[in-house]
């Protein structure tokens, strides 16, 4: 529910945005990439001003993607340490399980020969 809102509130209205500076910008910009003859540089690149913005864009989706992905890393590693003690636990679980229903089929099948 709250990421159907996000998506009508937030996304959705800065989408329309961006798609109109992207049709109103069209034109070529030159980016310098070269501070010390910004004049005749050595390197530039040209390209249309709205493929810097959708670059950015990528960019930022990238940088906050990664932060989260490091930031969240001490909970990954405490659920696969809690996936395995469960497993183990589960196991020992099934282990005993099949002890007692063992015991108790040995057990009454010796009840059966002591009564004859």
């Amino acid at each position: 529910m709250l990421q159907r809102i996000f998506t009508i509130v937030i996304a959705f209205p800065m989408a329309l945005v961006l798609i109109a500076l992207a049709v109103a910008n069209r034109h070529d910009v030159r980016l310098v990439l070269d501070p010390f003859r910004p004049d005749t540089p050595a390197l530039s690149l040209v390209l249309p001003f709205y493929a810097y913005l959708f670059g950015v864009l990528a960019l930022g989706i990238i940088a906050g993607g990664l932060a989260v992905w490091f930031g969240q890393g001490h909970w990954r590693h405490a659920a696969r340490v809690r996936t395995q003690e469960a497993r183990r636990w589960q196991a020992e679980a099934d282990r005993l399980t099949r002890e007692r229903d063992a015991n108790a089929t040995g057990g009454s099948r010796q009840l059966i020969a002591n009564s004859r």
